[in-house]
């Protein structure tokens, strides 16, 4: 089993640790069929749709 021949400083170990909580906002696209902004590669809330189909039926206010 690998074990650390040297111990890491706390200084080391809080480098490597300070950007653990910084997380970049989700990227938004347009959906094909209705241009609302949705997740890539997921069902579009808005219309249902997915890859050019109906997937998912939508309530309509």
């Amino acid at each position: 089993m690998a074990v650390p021949k040297k111990r890491k400083s706390k200084s080391r170990r809080d480098m490597r640790r300070a950007n653990h909580d910084r997380r970049s906002a989700p990227v938004l696209s347009p959906c094909p069929n209705c241009e609302e902004l949705m997740l890539s590669h997921r069902v579009c809330p808005a219309c249902g749709f997915y890859k050019g189909r109906q997937v998912v039926e939508v309530e309509q206010d």
